[in-house]
């Protein structure tokens, strides 16, 4: 049989400091632990989500190491976490028979209109050429 012992501790001042700031690391530890798991998941069911509606998935290969040397933009790159849901739409293009295909980083897809030539929003002209390239490299 198995005994228990209770004991009661009286900590100084000092102790209680320390035994604070101990489970405060801890207690941060674990809410950290906790969000990238979230965020894990939150990916893992976009990606799902795109590679189950799409038979031909087309992303622009970005540098993110260079992205973020940008320090106004840099934390909210990170949380974004971009290469975590390029890589899993990878593998599960992979295995769902999709195609999954990754323009240089190089290629100019925000400087030139996909119809006239000329400059228009550069956020919906870059997704008409990323896509315009992505179908010409299938074909």
């Amino acid at each position: 049989m198995l005994k228990a012992y209770k004991y009661r501790i009286y900590p100084n001042k000092e102790q209680k400091i320390q035994v604070a700031k101990t489970f405060g690391c801890c207690r941060f530890v674990y809410n950290q632990t906790l969000a990238y798991i979230k965020e894990k998941y939150g990916n893992n069911k976009i990606s799902y989500k795109i590679i189950s509606e799409n038979q031909v998935i087309v992303s622009e290969n970005l540098q993110i190491k260079n992205m973020v040397k940008n320090h106004h933009l840099a934390k909210s790159i990170t949380d974004a976490s971009w290469y975590g849901l390029a890589r899993q739409s990878g593998y599960k293009a992979k295995w769902n028979g999709r195609k999954y295909i990754k323009i240089d980083t190089f290629y100019a897809s925000s400087q030139l209109c996909s119809v006239c030539g000329a400059k228009h929003d550069r956020d919906v002209n870059a997704a008409k050429n990323i896509l315009a390239e992505g179908l010409r490299q299938i074909a």
